[in-house]
């Protein structure tokens, strides 16, 4: 069987990580306002309110690409497809099942949306880092 090696500096993988996961805080919590945090989660007219936030996910990411390899730009638009994608599977699974914050399945829902954002992250980390 042949063998593949994939090498990823530690440090700055580590120090991108760290860094992206204070740009999901940023884009999550301190960008996102009460009005979008709704609007994502309705059944109808959601798609202004969800695109605005992912492309605050994508605005961010785009930045620190642009900061530190330019030619991984394309990386931004990846990060708004997968964080659109996500948060829209959320809702609506959260919307199929009736959950509500009372369901201890709504917040497991959460914290797997949480998840899959940090996977993104970690991948993004490491495509940053191979500079």
């Amino acid at each position: 069987m042949p063998s593949a090696s994939l090498s990823v500096p530690l440090v700055p993988f580590v120090l991108l990580a760290a860094g992206l996961a204070l740009k999901h805080v940023v884009a999550d919590f301190l960008f996102q306002t009460g009005a979008i945090a709704r609007g994502k989660e309705r059944r109808h007219g959601w798609l202004a309110p969800l695109a605005l936030h992912a492309l605050g996910h994508a605005g961010l990411t785009l930045a620190l690409a642009l900061a530190l390899a330019p030619r991984l730009w394309w990386l931004a638009p990846v990060d708004f497809t997968i964080h659109f994608c996500a948060d829209r599977g959320k809702s609506m699974l959260g919307h199929r099942l009736g959950l509500s914050t009372d369901d201890v399945r709504f917040w497991w829902l959460i914290g797997f949306d949480q998840f899959l954002h940090q996977l993104t992250n970690l991948g993004l980390a490491a495509a940053l880092a191979t500079l």
